[in-house]
């Protein structure tokens, strides 16, 4: 059972991509506002993108159901925030926590990682 989406780690879960900045760019995905990172269900790891998680899990990648919407599993590359995927679902690309602009685009990927 995971922590409450309020209650913050005291250091924030590694994130594992291909040349992984501190807010979580990576090599594909490096824009001021490319800043997140999700945590796959298929291995309980967060990577910075699909890409990454490609290159280097080893096994295929496998989306969140609706009914799991309650789970943390999105990062904020900036204040390390973990939303849940239904927080940043609703955040109008913008962290709750420390309003950090997200990128937009990134919704033409939902697929990839939540049921939609």
């Amino acid at each position: 059972m995971q922590p409450p989406a309020e209650s913050l780690p005291s250091s924030p879960p590694p994130v594992r991509g291909v040349d992984v900045s501190a807010n979580t760019q990576c090599a594909h995905w490096h824009s001021e506002r490319d800043i997140i990172a999700i945590r796959h269900k298929c291995c309980g790891e967060y990577y910075a993108c699909i890409s990454c998680h490609e290159a280097l899990a080893g096994h295929p990648a496998t989306c969140w159901s609706k009914s799991e919407r309650g789970v943390r599993a999105v990062l904020c590359g900036k204040c390390k925030r973990e939303l849940t995927i239904d927080e940043y679902l609703a955040c109008g690309n913008v962290c709750p926590g420390c309003t950090a602009a997200f990128n937009p685009g990134c919704a033409n990927h939902y697929d990839l990682y939540f049921e939609v």
